[in-house]
């Protein structure tokens, strides 16, 4: 039986505007972020936290809302101590899968976080569910972000310039700069190679073309997580069109069509145990035999496991 996919406004409508200062993640900082909330979940209050950091004011609040947002420290409760996820133990301990985030699969596997309930960063989700231009400028982005947070009460009175600061940041987060190295230093997550440059330079586009550099297991991970996230139900079987074009599906995060989501869940087929993909009526789907949760795990540990 095909899993149903719940209604998308409730996630919406639970998430909220980011608090990113206009700055993009830079490289360092999640680490930077992460080490403190293990050696102190009230870091972020304390009156020496610029000094603790050693960044300035917003960069302070920039750091904290980035770790949030990908999942790496999370707050229980209203004014308790942060502290970290299971994520972030397991990438960024020293000894964890990956600390200083040498390896470009763990900058998807980040990417993919963002798109995770609940929704620290929703024009995130209105950029990347909601934009179909063949090419766009910070302007062009603003207007697709504004007009879809209309849709919803909570947002119509925030003014304008907030999505157009949403707008400006999603742009640099992911263009790829090529001729320009030192883009990496600032925001690693231009490697992604997600937003690249039009013919126009003034213009941008989201490449919907494969990704070299994006692991199978990576990916997979992704669809276990989806299907945690976005389908509570006890049933094991997907579409392959729902992992590619449902809201925040791993096919829209990621920007792949299609035949490419096909070819890496057959792959993962191959690869991991709990899962096949299969042809059922002529309808390709995922059907799972663990739990998504579980499988979302079994999927990174392997992953890291074979570096």
């Amino acid at each position: 039986m095909q899993m149903e996919i719940p209604n998308q406004d409730e996630y919406i409508l639970k998430g909220k505007l980011a608090r990113h200062e206009t700055f993009t993640p830079r490289y360092g900082w999640l680490k930077k972020g992460y080490e403190a909330v293990v050696n102190d979940g009230n870091v972020f209050k304390a009156p020496d936290a610029i000094e603790r950091l050693g960044v300035g004011k917003n960069m302070v609040s920039s750091i904290r809302f980035w770790c949030q947002a990908f999942k790496l420290i999370e707050q229980p409760e209203i004014n308790t101590p942060m502290r970290p996820t299971e994520l972030g133990c397991k990438l960024l301990d020293n000894d964890g899968w990956d600390p200083f985030l040498e390896d470009v699969a763990s900058l998807w596997l980040l990417h993919w976080q963002l798109f995770v309930p609940e929704l620290e960063a929703v024009s995130w989700s209105f950029a990347f569910n909601k934009c179909n231009l063949l090419s766009f400028d910070i302007s062009l982005l603003n207007q697709v972000i504004f007009n879809a947070s209309q849709k919803y009460p909570r947002f119509a009175s925030i003014s304008e310039k907030t999505f157009y600061r949403d707008a400006s940041c999603i742009i640099r987060m992911y263009e790829e700069e090529s001729s320009d190295k030192s883009s990496e230093i600032e925001c690693p997550f231009t490697q992604l190679g997600i937003i690249r440059k039009a013919e126009d330079n003034n213009f941008v586009y989201f490449d919907t073309s494969e990704k070299q550099n994006l692991p199978t297991l990576i990916f997979t991970a992704a669809c276990f997580s989806y299907i945690s996230a976005y389908v509570p139900t006890s049933q094991k079987t997907i579409s392959l069109q729902s992992l590619t074009y449902n809201f925040n599906s791993p096919g829209v995060v990621y920007k792949l069509p299609e035949t490419l989501v096909g070819s890496y869940l057959e792959e993962a087929a191959e690869q991991l145990q709990g899962i096949s993909f299969e042809h059922s009526g002529g309808i390709p789907q995922l059907i799972l035999t663990k739990d998504p949760k579980t499988l979302y795990w079994d999927a990174l540990e392997k992953y890291y496991k074979e570096q």
